[in-house]
């Protein structure tokens, strides 16, 4: 780390601790030529996920477009919005932990589906129906006899 006052590049660290949010680290460090003491913060560097559409655009990751859709999905169901939240976050570190850091919205739209299958079947089918663009009966009752077991 280098000095802010003698520019030397080289410090020792006097003192760490977590800052009060603990989301990084504050670091007293000394400077090994001019011998002044500064202060350094240490964060987590985080990448941001992409989501890469249809049609090959690339858009930053929304976790408010997923709770959005789960929330029209589950209207009039009795599914709370701490469900919701809950499966929003389980969703956003399933694609986190990938590593991936381009992810298709096929594989959002996947783990959205799979997600609301364990929550809710009728929420699920109806994001199914969206989702997969039913365009006659026959495959909407292909995707029902699928969550049926026939």
């Amino acid at each position: 780390m280098r000095c802010p006052y003698c520019n030397f590049p080289e410090s020792k660290v006097i003192d760490s601790r977590p800052t009060d949010e603990s989301n990084s680290i504050r670091r007293r460090r000394e400077c090994l030529s001019c011998g002044k003491r500064f202060t350094t913060y240490e964060t987590v560097e985080s990448v941001p996920l992409v989501v890469v559409k249809k049609d090959g655009s690339r858009q930053a990751f929304d976790r408010n477009k997923i709770l959005n859709g789960l929330v029209k999905a589950c209207e009039k169901r009795p599914v709370s919005m701490e469900v919701l939240e809950k499966t929003v976050s389980e969703i956003e570190q399933k694609l986190l932990n990938s590593m991936d850091r381009e992810v298709p919205s096929e594989r959002v739209g996947e783990l959205v589906m799979d997600a609301l299958k364990e929550v809710d079947q009728v929420a699920y089918v109806r994001f199914a129906s969206v989702y997969r663009q039913f365009k006659d009966i026959d495959s909407f009752m292909a995707e029902l006899n699928k969550l049926l077991g026939k």
